[in-house]
């Protein structure tokens, strides 16, 4: 295990504390658009009950790019206690910005966050020695140990693996990544190159299992939004070595898991929990409510028994 000094004293990393199963929690907004935070509180606590070893607040799924800084730093302030320290909660706190980035990381650390999720920066497509030098910057900044996220399906840009092996080279609180470019290949490459202590997670529910395979460590699922203590069975399965298990559930929630994200992310998981009773609350412009995959998403619900 790397350790790093701080001027607070030394703090040690290892990415292997982030395995298992972490939920990309929706952010329940109240018809008016403002953040309904006592409804983050139940929707922690069903996370807690399913079983998993984490949430993620104000990521994709939680509607990031349409909060205030304030609404923002508020949000996982109130994700931390409602998890009363029973789960980890890694904080989304990326953004194009690296000084926004930096200021919402440090106030994940203020708020008593485990970790920070950094999404490489969007539309402004930086070079990769600008993404090097603004992940460093980031890490830099705090004592939190980060995730990286590559989905370049949004960013416009891929983390390549040169980066992020120069930049775990030099940034030992830099313990992982979330991997959502759909390459298996990828995966592969980063286990070999960096070893059992780096930490690789599936950031597409279809592809945990296949991932898993090659040795990634979990997933940062959106569909355990609905079914937190399914995904746990299946990502438990893999970790312990039971195929069988694992294949079975993974068959089981693949017609949800393509349901869900059919239209868009987050609107097809909240139009699942809100089928389900579950105040998931509106959707914020520009993201909006499902139309063409309804019907298959109620169809998957009632496949695994969730939905009469």
């Amino acid at each position: 295990m790397k350790t790093r000094k701080h001027r607070a004293g030394t703090v040690s990393y290892s990415g292997r504390a982030f395995r298992g199963t972490y939920t990309a929690v929706v952010t329940p907004f109240t018809p008016s658009g403002k953040v309904d935070y006592g409804r983050i509180c139940v929707n922690t606590g069903r996370q807690v009950k399913g079983g998993v070893q984490g949430v993620v607040p104000v990521g994709t799924t939680g509607e990031s790019p349409t909060v205030s800084f304030e609404e923002h730093s508020h949000i996982i302030a109130e994700s931390v206690r409602a998890a009363k320290g029973r789960i980890k909660v890694i904080a989304g706190t990326g953004a194009n910005s690296t000084e926004e980035a930096v200021y919402l990381t440090k106030e994940a650390e203020r708020a008593g966050a485990d970790g920070s999720l950094q999404v490489a920066p969007y539309y402004n497509k930086p070079s990769q020695d600008g993404l090097f030098h603004h992940f460093k910057t980031v890490a830099d900044a705090t004592k939190l140990p980060i995730i990286l996220y590559n989905i370049p399906g949004r960013c416009g840009i891929d983390i390549a693996l040169d980066t992020v092996c120069a930049l775990r080279q030099v940034c030992p609180n830099i313990v992982g990544i979330k991997v959502a470019n759909g390459s298996l290949d990828y995966v592969s490459e980063l286990r070999l190159s960096l070893g059992d202590e780096f930490t690789i997670l599936s950031g597409d529910d279809s592809l945990t299992v296949p991932m898993m395979s090659l040795r990634a460590d979990g997933v940062i699922s959106v569909v355990s939004n609905v079914i937190p203590d399914r995904v746990v069975k299946m990502v438990n399965a893999m970790l312990s070595g039971d195929l069988a298990i694992a294949w079975h559930h993974h068959y089981r929630l693949f017609p949800l898991v393509k349901a869900v994200f059919r239209e868009n992310n987050p609107a097809g998981i909240k139009y699942a929990m809100e089928l389900l009773g579950w105040d998931s609350g509106v959707l914020k412009l520009p993201v909006v409510r499902i139309s063409k995959s309804a019907d298959e998403v109620r169809t998957a619900l009632r496949s695994l028994d969730l939905l009469r």
